[in-house]
């Protein structure tokens, strides 16, 4: 049997032995497919669904490295985990969906993996649009839909969906990644009350810190000159009794 054909069985063995029906892989069916999709909960609404993934090897010179995956509208990127894939592979999320890649594989495996989604969304068919990417710098895209009733040459993978179980609802949105304050909005702290006004210089903000209110220097030199005035006025008076006598 080719390598290909075993990895797909495999895959869809693993699906099946998680106790729900498999979907059909794509609109083409498993014998034309080149990248297929399969659930283990081929249901609208239903949740913490895994997805079997296998795209099909067709490079003679190299082996995969890296399946780049649009996800279908309702599906978020952080709803999607990695569940299974070969060593040394690894998902990155990105805006629209996700890759996974790693250590090329060897000439003439399919790419095979699994991945659990939070919530399938409330629709009847899903379409994962897939950029394969080979070692020898090969690069198949199967993102085609069929139009008119005519079978596209590079059939995107979809997943058609039952309707969904009695009383399923929407998941609430999960949490934000970013979960920061927004400007403006972060309560104010000790260090935030001791910063001087914009303009001012250090010693101005230093001396409005420690007192609040007018220097002592400020105070000690309004004293002297009072003195200064009360003492001229005093020596002005004896100057003129002097003069008088």
């Amino acid at each position: 049997m080719p390598v290909h054909h075993t990895a797909r069985a495999a895959l869809r063995a693993a699906a099946a032995g998680a106790g729900a029906p498999a979907a059909v892989l794509a609109l083409a069916g498993p014998a034309a497919a080149h990248a297929e999709v399969e659930a283990d909960t081929p249901r609208a609404l239903a949740e913490n669904v895994t997805l079997t993934f296998v795209s099909e090897a067709e490079s003679d010179s190299g082996g995969f490295t890296r399946v780049r995956v649009v996800l279908p509208e309702g599906i978020a990127p952080g709803d999607v985990a990695l569940a299974g894939a070969p060593a040394g592979w690894k998902l990155t999320a990105s805006a629209d969906g996700y890759t996974i890649g790693g250590p090329a594989l060897k000439t003439g495996v399919d790419a095979a993996y699994r991945i659990r989604v939070r919530q399938l969304p409330d629709a009847e068919l899903l379409v994962f649009k897939t950029v394969e990417t080979y070692s020898d710098g090969k690069i198949s895209r199967w993102i085609e839909l069929p139009t008119g009733g005519a079978e596209p040459e590079e059939p995107a993978p979809v997943l058609k969906l039952e309707p969904p179980a009695a009383g399923a609802t929407p998941l609430t949105p999960g949490p934000s990644a970013d979960t920061a304050s927004a400007p403006g909005t972060a309560p104010s702290t000790d260090a935030d009350r001791n910063v001087p006004a914009a303009g001012a210089t250090p010693a101005q903000g230093k001396a409005a810190a420690e007192d609040g209110g007018p220097s002592t220097a400020v105070i000690a030199g309004s004293a002297a000159a009072v003195l200064a005035a009360l003492g001229g006025g005093w020596w002005l008076a004896r100057r003129r009794s002097s003069g008088t006598g």
